[in-house]
């Protein structure tokens, strides 16, 4: 049987429709999400043992080969101190993900003292008679400010801006590193800010904690938002008015935003099941102060091994 010949015209039409079938193959692949595990290094201030202490670490971040700007995530401090062992940095996945969908190198980690980090508790406060809340938060800063120093070195992530976002004693770190923010700070989100809560609606010196938040204050000029619930048990919404003036009235650049209750406790709000009550909040902040990353969002990554298992 005598076969046609294509034509030169009908080849490059073949070998066209064939390198656009494979680049939007390879789009599509690149539309991942990609999980690393990262020990980070940062200085030890304990004075004895290695010089740098190793801090637990998960990166989410679109897997597209480009460099992307910076999130850390800042985990709460359980009013138990037997429970700091077992925490991980896993427990803030899913908030990693959702900053990752949306065009953000995110890196959830542990500071020292928690979980798998190495370093002695650095956040000690003293006893409740005289609680030291500032000197607290400043020893959490120093990890995140320690933390985005050595994020900046990695080729993925994009020079220029990047924020830091905190839960609870996390959020209250975040709050000191605005103080005497670092170079590229452009914005900080944090949800019920605070330290100091020995049960349920109460809190070991409010009158120290509420100086605290007028000491940042004070220096504290990034663009700040802080978001509370109604029925947060860990700081109610009487104490988040004392706190969040004291920090304004100092000179803080603050957004507060209160949200319905949530749950049972409304402090767990930054979490997984409040994703459709924090999301738009934050996603509207970040569009006003010039940092929306990405539309549409990335699809939502598949549930790590480590949280299936729990």
């Amino acid at each position: 049987m005598i076969r046609p010949v294509p034509s030169r015209s009908g080849i490059g039409a073949v070998v066209l429709a064939l390198v656009v079938f494979i680049s939007a193959s390879g789009a599509a692949r690149a539309e991942g999400i990609r999980l690393d595990a990262l020990n980070i290094p940062v200085p030890n201030a304990e004075g004895a043992g290695p010089a740098a202490a190793l801090l637990d670490a998960i990166v989410l971040r679109p897997d597209d080969g480009q460099p992307h700007p910076l999130v850390l995530l800042n985990h709460g401090s359980p009013r138990s101190a037997s429970d700091r062992p077992s925490m991980s940095p896993y427990g803030m996945w899913a908030q990693a993900a959702e900053f990752a969908r949306r065009g953000w190198v995110a890196v959830a980690f542990l500071r020292r003292g928690y979980g798998s980090s190495q370093g002695g508790w650095a956040e000690t406060y003293g006893p409740c008679s005289g609680p030291d809340y500032a000197k607290a938060g400043r020893a959490g800063a120093s990890d995140i400010a320690a933390a985005a120093k050595f994020m900046a070195g990695q080729a993925y992530v994009s020079s220029g801006k990047w924020i830091s976002v905190g839960r609870s004693a996390g959020g209250f770190a975040t709050v000191a590193l605005t103080s005497s923010a670092p170079s590229g700070l452009a914005a900080a989100i944090v949800f019920a800010p605070g330290r100091g809560s020995s049960g349920p609606d109460t809190v070991c010196g409010e009158g120290e904690l509420v100086d605290a938040f007028a000491q940042f204050g004070k220096s504290s000029r990034v663009p700040l938002l802080w978001v509370s619930a109604d029925n947060d048990h860990f700081f109610g919404p009487k104490l988040v008015t004392r706190l969040s003036d004291a920090f304004a009235k100092s000179g803080g650049k603050l957004s507060l935003a209160r949200t319905a209750a949530f749950g049972s406790d409304g402090h767990m709000l930054f979490s997984e099941n409040g994703t459709a009550i924090w999301a738009p909040i934050v996603d509207r902040f970040l569009k006003e102060n010039g940092l929306t990353r990405r539309d549409p969002l990335l699809d939502m990554p598949p549930r790590p091994a480590q949280l299936r298992t729990r």
